[in-house]
């Protein structure tokens, strides 16, 4: 009789649990990342305050739209932040949420029921101004 393997759960590359969220991928990435070292530090605070009020913005409307059974995809969305990068990463990291991408993306079996995606597609077009307003308010 034939024994059905198990697959031991893959873990983040950090160590962590896996992530379910979305990659988005910014064309001219490596210059943008170059050009914000060049800017003074008071600038580069200024991009990272409008980076996390765009993050507070996709992970509000995240809540919004995801499928609220038990709370715990709307209560689990998070952002994790790194500074010195001006750089923010939105998902679920809890175990208990490793669902949501099978929400987000669908199964075979369930339907797709996005709610990352479509948030992050409406906070793209605000993310130009909210960095602009945030350099006019360092600049004299």
């Amino acid at each position: 009789m034939a024994r059905r393997r198990r697959s031991g759960g893959r873990r983040h590359p950090r160590g962590g649990a896996r992530q379910s969220g979305i990659t988005v991928t910014i064309e001219g990435l490596p210059e943008l990342r170059q050009r914000l070292r060049e800017l003074p530090t008071e600038l580069k605070a200024a991009c990272f305050r409008a980076l996390k009020e765009s993050a507070g913005a996709v992970i509000d409307g995240t809540k919004g739209r995801v499928k609220v059974d038990t709370h715990n995809l709307q209560n689990g969305v998070k952002a994790r932040y790194e500074n010195n990068r001006v750089r923010a990463e939105i998902g679920w990291w809890d175990r208990d949420d490793r669902y949501a991408i099978w929400q987000e993306f669908g199964t075979r079996k369930m339907p797709a029921n996005p709610s990352l995606g479509p948030a992050l597609e409406e906070e793209k077009r605000h993310l130009p101004d909210r960095i602009k307003r945030e350099i006019r308010r360092e600049l004299p």
